[in-house]
């Protein structure tokens, strides 16, 4: 074997830095050259030189440094080599590796090329020797070595407390004294020690991310929130699950008290009422990989939202990039074409002072750069276009930022199996198996710490889109084929999870011998929990084995029998003879005890605007104008359009309405719009709803805003509110501690009392809790309470959706939902703000409600309107209020607007501009309408909060009149959006 050393240098660039290949095998000097020339560079804009590894020369470099992937991490690029080398007819080709070479000045530090997790690097000077860069080299290119076999028994059996405690933390198990203790009895009853995959497996199978346990608690809630509205108490036929906490209460299981129950008294509310419309119809509601709704009558539509949050904290492109290969596989899990994905990425401040960084913490530019990249990396190369979603910056997401990831699916009806049966063969397909993201289930189970990175690195991996696309290709052929029974992703837990879970009621014996592995060195245990990405696992009836194993080798994807399902209900696992585990389904699934939690709500607090007046009584100085300019450069509220240009948002040609609209696709959109199918124009409206604000003044009312607001951003781009499915996702901090632990319990409640009003059912979810970390000194620090909720809803006629830019001179503006003074969590809190007449009012630095009585037949009024061709432009109001939305109306539209405060609908006494300007009331819409739909336009909106306030302007300026009479704010559009596009997002 002969190795070499390729170096290709950009022309005319002697600082970029270069990108450096190691070749390993049996390659004659003709074919070195060849793969340079045709393969490894670019002969138009860079130069290539290649030499022997006993031949290497000094670098030429004052100074350098040389960053690689360490053994074990995915490197996609040197494994493309080797195909493409393959495809060349160059089959000496063994391995490969590739560096980034930085030059540096004499002297400088390699610190911040290189994430010391996943990359290894070496630093040198002028004139040194090349034989340490030798020796590095050789490191790099070593395999690993085949090592026997071992597994090992923990002796728990007699341990106490404390040492099963021990077990469970040496081992990164996640597991609590009452789960230790519980694998203890059942391993007494077996007579005999747990083996180490034993161990592992349970611990996977009961961790928070793969049971859910938090949820599935029991739940002791004491603490009386906020009582009501102004006076009285809220309609307890209205908020049942508000006046539920509004005593002491004990829950057993959120889920279950809450989000299901939820779904499925609203399904059968729409059960018993007669279908005015199309008839709308829950497939799959937390069963399946993916939520799935009726679309037609011949398909279906499914939809799943993950996080990846820990893995991108220490990794941000690798957690990103698996975060969104993951979620594909769920859709892909039930059989479905993704066709779409969304993504939502909380940050911390980009411009923090780096001394006010936690040692041990990536930076949040450094962290935003890497998250943004590794979404667009892996939707980019798979081919599916990202078409929504969401960009927030906090300080509480410093340490922890959240990546959400989202996929819809389309498939035709009926096409997903759940017909496994005993005898059918275990097939493994698509990406090798190595020691990556091991841990990856237990470790998302846990809080951050200063010593993370180094005790779970292996959690943390790089994805590989070619080879999800490749396995995407064959698994839709298998489905029109009707060649597998039962289908799962591989994600947390690996083949253990996957498989545990297909064969939880029959049983499953597994051989690992034959599965395929990226490298040597891997122990039994590691391969069975190995969360190596890219992997289905597949029941397969054995007359379908042939071919299914035919069509995998036509389309170049590794797939590999492990084994076959049982009837005798248990895991069994060997790897050369020897048992790796031999489990009962029953206790893996169902032996794990049900948590007792404290929740103790000590009543709503956070961020409440009015502090600081009270405080200061004196006014501040900007005007209207100036805080509504420094509103519009807020990085919550600013474009992100460096963010999604990144993205391709049009491939596959079904986006309708996509993230960017107006006059230049510019605009910031509500929601974005598919057409799924050439043949009919039904399509889907795709919207979100976050706001973490929120969550720390009180997150009873955060879940009803976020479920409003995921609602009206479909309704407003002509999505039906009657045919829509949310989805729910919980990221939490420590629910161990009662405070947290209260104030998950008040967002699950609000999750009931918001999807029964609207009738819109959950039909997926997911959580993500333990969202905290602890520094060297012990202290904590949780993220702001957060939840996602994601709206999908059918869209009649894509010919009828509408965006929310200004369209014409002379149509006129209504403003729908009434706006009261509630400005806590309110962004004009994070500017200096004009002077608040009523700021010494504490109503006003309540969390904003929502009227569950009046919301969804406002929102039914809304689509009704826009179906009927009254709707011209419609933009809903949230970060920012009335005020950033009609800049933002205007920016998109490139006219003017004249908007009158007296007119907008509010409560009998408030008159402050400032607050008709910037509060944040939920369920509010700026509307378009041309004056000759004007009469029918307000005859739909009859007896609901609806006015007419203003007009379009050809001029391209905003002029707002206040509620007293006089100019509040006047600005030119060209200023407002330079404002809005001034802010530095990535």
């Amino acid at each position: 074997m002969t190795q070499y050393l390729v170096t290709v240098q950009a022309r005319h660039d002697e600082a970029a830095p270069q990108h450096l290949y190691l070749l390993d095998g049996e390659l004659t000097t003709d074919e070195i050259q060849q793969l340079t020339a045709e393969l490894l560079h670019d002969p138009v804009v860079q130069a290539a030189t290649w030499r022997p590894l006993d031949q290497l020369e000094p670098t030429g470099l004052p100074g350098y440094a040389e960053v690689a992937y360490k053994p074990g991490v995915t490197d996609n690029e040197a494994e493309s080599i080797v195909i493409g080398a393959g495809r060349m007819g160059i089959a000496g080709l063994a391995a490969v590796k590739t560096l980034r070479r930085y030059p540096l000045a004499a002297g400088a530090p390699e610190q911040g090329l290189f994430n010391p997790l996943i990359q290894t690097v070496l630093a040198g000077q002028a004139g040194e020797d090349p034989a340490r860069r030798q020796a590095f080299y050789a490191d790099l290119l070593r395999r690993p070595a085949e090592i026997a076999p071992a597994i090992a028994r923990v002796e728990l059996l007699e341990s106490a407390d404390a040492e099963l405690l021990r077990i469970s933390q040496a081992g990164v198990l996640s597991l609590d004294l009452a789960e230790m203790c519980a694998i203890q009895a059942y391993f007494r009853r077996e007579e005999r020690a747990p083996t180490d995959g034993e161990l592992e497996t349970l611990a996977q199978t009961w961790s928070e991310h793969c049971s859910h346990k938090t949820f599935k608690a029991r739940v002791r809630y004491r603490g009386a929130g906020d009582r009501g509205w102004e006076s009285g108490d809220l309609d307890p036929t209205v908020y049942s699950a508000y006046h539920m906490l509004s005593q002491d209460a004990e829950l057993d299981s959120l889920i279950r008290t809450f989000l299901i129950s939820a779904t499925d008294r609203v399904l059968e509310q729409k059960a018993s009422q007669p279908a005015a419309g199309p008839q709308f119809e829950v497939l799959s509601a937390f069963v399946d990989n993916a939520g799935i709704m009726a679309f037609g009558e011949a398909h279906e539509v499914s939809i799943k939202v993950e996080t990846h949050n820990h893995p991108s904290a220490l990794e941000p492109f690798g957690g990103a990039n698996t975060g969104v290969g993951g979620v594909v596989r769920d859709v892909l899990g039930v059989s479905a074409l993704p066709i779409a994905n969304t993504d939502v990425l909380c940050f911390g401040p980009l411009d923090l002072p780096e001394a006010d960084l936690t040692p041990g913490v990536l930076h949040p530019r450094r962290v935003a750069a890497g998250v943004v990249a590794g979404v667009r990396d892996y939707g980019n190369k798979l081919g599916i276009p990202t078409v929504n979603g969401a960009v927030l910056y906090d300080p509480g997401y410093t340490a922890n930022p959240l990546v959400f990831c989202g996929t819809v699916g389309l498939a035709p009806r009926g096409s997903n199996p759940h017909d496994l049966r005993p005898g059918d063969a275990i097939v493994v397909l698509g990406g090798r198996t190595g020691r990556d993201g091991i841990h990856g289930a237990t470790f998302s189970s846990v809080e951050l710490t200063h010593t993370t990175a180094a005790d779970v690195g292996s959690a943390v991996q790089i994805g590989d889109p070619i080879t999800e696309k490749k396995v995407l290709d064959v698994l839709l052929q298998a489905r029109d084929a009707g060649l597998y029974s039962s289908i799962t992703d591989c994600g947390a837990g690996g083949l253990s999870s996957a498989v545990g879970e297909m064969g939880a009621e029959t049983g499953a014996a597994v051989v690992l011998d034959d599965v395929r592995l990226k490298y040597a060195g891997l122990q039994p245990w590691e391969i069975w929990l190995s969360e190596a990405q890219e992997r289905m696992v597949l029941s397969v009836p054995q007359r379908h084995l042939a071919a299914l194993l035919a069509l995998c080798a036509s389309e170049d994807v590794d797939a590999t029998v492990i084994g076959q399902f049982t009837d005798d209900g248990r895991l069994t696992v060997t790897y050369r003879g020897q048992r790796v585990v031999d489990l009962s389904m029953q206790f893996m699934h169902k032996g794990i005890p049900q948590r007792t939690l404290e929740a103790i709500w000590a009543g709503a607090g956070g961020r409440e605007l009015g502090d600081r007046e009270r405080s200061n009584p004196q006014p501040l100085t900007p005007s209207p104008r100036e805080a509504l300019l420094r509103l519009l450069a807020h990085p919550n509220i600013a474009s992100k359009a460096p963010i999604v240009r990144t993205y391709d948002h049009e491939v596959r040609g079904g986006t309708v309405i996509k993230p960017l609209v107006g006059a230049a696709c510019d605009g910031p959109g509500d929601a974005a719009v598919l057409q799924p199918l050439r043949s009919s124009a039904q399509g889907l409206a795709l919207g979100c709803g976050i706001n973490p604000r929120y969550g720390q003044i009180d997150p009873y009312w955060m879940a009803l805003a976020c479920v409003d607001e995921a609602l009206r951003n479909v309704v407003a781009v002509g999505g039906d509110p009657g045919q829509a499915v949310i989805l729910d996702n919980f990221c939490w901090g420590d629910p161990r501690q009662p405070d947290r632990m209260a104030s998950l319990t008040r967002a699950a409640a609000g999750c009931y009392d918001a999807a029964v009003a609207y009738g819109a059912p959950f039909v997926s979810g997911k959580d993500s809790l333990n969202n905290e970390y602890r520094d060297a000194r012990g202290e904590r620090t949780p993220i702001p309470p957060t939840l996602l909720i994601t709206a999908l809803a059918v869209t009649p006629d894509v010919r009828e959706a509408v965006t929310m830019d200004l369209k014409e001179p002379g149509n006129l503006i209504y403003l729908v939902g009434e706006t009261r003074a509630e400005l806590g969590g309110a962004h004009i809190a994070d500017v200096p703000q004009p002077n608040l007449q009523s700021a010494n009012d504490k109503r006003q630095s309540s969390v904003p409600k929502v009227d569950l009585a009046t919301a969804p037949k406002l929102l039914a009024a809304v689509h009704a309107a826009i179906r009927a061709g009254r709707v011209r432009a419609c933009h809903d109001l949230s970060e920012g209020g009335l005020g950033v939305a009609a800049a933002e109306m205007a920016i998109a539209g490139a006219l003017g607007l004249r908007i009158d405060l007296a007119a907008a609908p509010r409560p009998a006494g408030l008159d402050d501009d400032a607050v008709l300007l910037f509060a944040e009331s939920p369920t509010r819409f700026l509307i378009e309408v041309r004056p000759a739909d004007a009469a029918a336009f307000e005859a739909a909106l009859a007896g609901l909060p609806c006015a007419r306030v203003g007009e379009v302007l050809a001029a391209a300026e905003l002029a707002i009149a206040g509620a007293a009479g006089g100019a509040a704010l006047r600005a030119d559009v060209a200023e407002l959006k330079a404002a809005w596009q001034g802010t530095q997002v990535v």
